[in-house]
């Protein structure tokens, strides 16, 4: 590795599981690249709802990965392993990850390392690869189409104010919730046809709106019946998150008659050469969507790495729009 990379690197470290509280700023080696790696000097690692769970002891890390949280990160290239013919020492880059976010240093499969997108600088940038990459794939599993009735739930977040811009330019329409007014005005802002408060009925007032083809879920088993029922015939329900509970029933009755799929899918376990097509995918599909405007970056917050307990209980509070990330 070369001289200018330190042995050891400043790294965001969890004392336990807890609250944001158990976060702190400490030293941890700095990894080396093995072959088919590079090592990215990181400028930012986003802050992902994975990040939380993990944080809570509901996420651990893949087996071989970094114990220290963080699935995406935004740099530099700093060392490169063998093998390795497609970056140069010094270059901008995103990186997908499995962990080790939170650190001045990742090491990271080649493959999962691609240019930031194209007019967007490099600290907002640490925020949107994780986002693309999973509601881009999730949106190929569920065959999303033009013309089609797409719901996200949480359009405020991270992955639901991206899906919102995605799906519109999909020219699908695009329905949500959130929990205020100013977050609905806001999805509606972004693209929302129809934006609806989750504390309600939202299943009634999808359901009266005629039903929606794909439904993209992060809340696991406290939404499945209703999320199942807002399904058209041949609908299919796409579950990334379980916010809401592992466990609940479901009426397979109800989903033979309207033929509807249900499926679950986590990104950051999919082996590295799914990641490495999903990586290519978002520069050949999603960054002309940065270049053209037909997504634009969601407002960025950012906290300073030593900030990362104030980071986390800012997400915690749900008074966030878009994506927090921590800055080195």
């Amino acid at each position: 590795m070369s001289d200018d990379v330190p042995t050891t690197m400043r790294a965001v470290l969890a004392s336990g599981d807890g609250g944001p509280e158990v976060l702190s700023l400490g030293e941890a080696p700095t990894p080396t690249p093995r072959a088919g790696e590079v090592l990215v000097k990181v400028t930012a690692a986003g802050l992902n709802r994975a990040d939380v769970m993990q944080r809570k002891g509901f996420y651990p890390p893949p087996p071989g990965a970094s114990e220290i949280i963080g699935l995406e990160v935004s740099g530099h290239i700093a060392a490169i392993g063998e093998g390795v013919t497609t970056w140069q020492v010094g270059e901008p880059c995103v990186a997908l990850l499995a962990g080790g976010g939170y650190a001045e240093y990742a090491a990271v499969e080649a493959a999962q390392v691609i240019p930031p997108p194209p007019g967007v600088d490099l600290v907002t940038a640490a925020g949107v690869l994780e986002v693309a990459a999973t509601v881009h794939s999730n949106a190929r599993v569920a065959n999303l189409n033009q013309g089609e009735t797409f719901l996200v739930h949480g359009g405020a977040g991270g992955i639901g104010s991206f899906a919102i811009q995605y799906a519109t330019a999909l020219g699908c329409t695009v329905w949500t919730t959130a929990g205020s007014a100013g977050k609905l005005d806001f999805c509606r802002e972004l693209g929302a046809d129809l934006a609806v408060d989750y504390h309600d009925d939202w299943a009634a007032a999808f359901g009266e709106a005629g039903g929606a083809d794909v439904v993209l879920d992060n809340q696991g088993a406290r939404y499945l019946a209703a999320n199942t029922g807002v399904l058209k015939p041949d609908g299919r329900l796409v579950v990334i998150g379980l916010q809401g509970g592992r466990k609940a029933e479901l009426d397979l009755g109800a989903l033979l008659r309207k033929r509807n799929h249900v499926i679950a899918t986590s990104l950051r376990s999919r082996p590295a050469d799914q990641k490495a097509e999903i990586c290519a995918a978002v520069v050949e599909t999603i960054w002309p969507m940065y270049a053209d405007g037909r997504i634009k970056t969601a407002p960025t917050k950012t906290f300073a790495a030593a900030e990362a307990t104030d980071a986390h209980a800012y997400f915690d509070s749900g008074d966030h729009r878009g994506k927090i990330v921590l800055t080195f």
